[in-house]
């Protein structure tokens, strides 16, 4: 597995669990500030997009996983 799929995967882990701890409809609700954090993801994807720069891919190449040659 590449580090882009797993950004993606915990990206999106990210977003559904702070969705479901941030609606007020989900029996999961604690505060709808979580609301702030699935922001803070989509902003940061939305630069990486641009800017080719991520933090946890940064990491994840610290660990020894490596970015996809395509």
């Amino acid at each position: 597995m590449n580090a882009e799929r797993i950004v993606r995967i915990v990206a999106g882990g990210f977003v559904l669990l702070s969705l479901s701890l941030g609606v007020a409809a989900s029996p999961l609700f604690v505060s709808d500030k979580f609301l702030w954090f699935t922001a803070f993801v989509g902003l940061n994807l939305f630069q990486s997009g641009f800017t080719n720069f991520c933090p946890l891919t940064n990491i994840l190449a610290k660990f020894g996983i490596k970015s996809c040659s395509c």
